[in-house]
């Protein structure tokens, strides 16, 4: 046999482990780089900035030229589909996203969802600027949000939020919300094929909002949506891995990981090594799961947990990643420490 020529990310999503292993991070393009902070302030907006293939792409290639990062990921937001599903998605300062709130599933059928996916034509042309600016050992990654945690800001309309509304309606009203969430996985799924089309090499499905759910609920808006997507998206023919990310699944990931049809999971914070080794199936490929505020102190603690998560995992595939997003006020010196500290191994 050949040396696997494949990206060692890529490696890993069909199930080897490799040592050490591949590392990227999320949020690793944005505000702790000073050149991210300058191609932004040449921006209208948020959204003009994600809109535009040029600077998008750019913001994607920054981390991977400063660090080496196994994986780009796609610079974009999960909420540009419900910007295109004609929801009027706007970001206010120190507010954060802001939507048109619905009232039920026939507010977000105004537009048709591959309608809905063709309007999102400048994200394409991001994802085919960044291939063809990457290289050759290095993964890129589409995404898109989950059907609830869309959802759940298509209900509340923002989503700094006690999240209350969008659990209501799980608990009082899970016709209509399963009919909500059945739209956003059409738009979804024609989404993320469109990005594989135009050179993704792996998806991602951010489910920001899975932690608390009581576990019936789990299964009804994080489970069989998944399930559904995930599904659709193998009728489509795509093929490409999928890495699930139910942040605050807890116990329920075993469920999760058995059901929905992903390729790996994407692993939170709070996430317990010898738990995680024991609930899901030997050889399971797992993302995961620095705190992203150790990354900020770093020290002989950041030193240490690094090398334990490296450890812990060693007999799995493993993809070495942040517990949630990185921030602005991380120092890039702890970030190329993390790196050095994995290289070494």
């Amino acid at each position: 046999m050949g040396e696997n020529t494949k990206p060692k990310l890529i490696q890993v999503l069909e199930g080897n482990a490799v040592s050490p292993p591949p590392v990227w991070m999320m949020r690793q393009a944005g505000r702790h780089l000073p050149e991210y902070l300058e191609l932004r302030s040449r921006a209208k907006n948020f959204l003009d900035f994600c809109y535009t293939p040029s600077m998008a792409a750019e913001a994607t290639l920054q981390p991977v030229r400063r660090y080496g990062m196994d994986g780009a990921i796609l610079f974009a937001d999960i909420l540009l589909i419900l910007d295109a599903m004609g929801l009027g998605v706007r970001f206010e300062k120190g507010v954060g996203p802001l939507v048109e709130e619905i009232a039920s599933a026939s507010d977000l059928s105004r537009v048709p969802a591959q309608q809905a996916a063709d309007r999102l034509s400048p994200v394409y042309e991001t994802v085919s600027r960044v291939k063809a600016g990457l290289p050759s050992g290095t993964a890129l990654i589409g995404f898109a949000g989950s059907p609830w945690t869309v959802g759940l800001y298509a209900i509340e309309g923002r989503g700094k939020t006690d999240k209350s509304t969008a659990w209501r309606w799980a608990h009082g009203k899970p016709d209509e919300l399963a009919a909500v969430l059945d739209q956003i996985i059409d738009a979804t799924a024609y989404y993320l094929s469109a990005q594989v089309e135009a050179g993704a090499d792996a998806l991602m499905l951010f489910d920001s909002w899975a932690e608390g759910l009581p576990d019936n609920i789990f299964r009804e808006v994080i489970i069989a949506p998944t399930k559904k997507l995930v599904a659709r998206l193998r009728e489509m023919g795509i093929t490409v891995p999928i890495i699930g990310f139910p942040r605050g699944a807890s116990a329920m990931i075993t469920e999760y990981v058995a059901e929905t049809g992903i390729t790996a999971v994407g692993l939170d914070t709070a996430a317990v090594p010898s738990f995680i080794n024991n609930a899901l199936p030997e050889g399971f490929p797992v993302q995961g799961h620095l705190d992203p505020l150790l990354l900020i102190e770093g020290g002989e603690r950041l030193d240490a947990r690094v090398r334990d998560l490296i450890s812990a995992y060693s007999g799995r595939p493993h993809i070495f990643n942040l517990g949630h997003g990185i921030r602005p006020e991380t120092p890039i010196a702890h970030v190329q420490r993390v790196l050095e500290i994995i290289r070494e191994g």
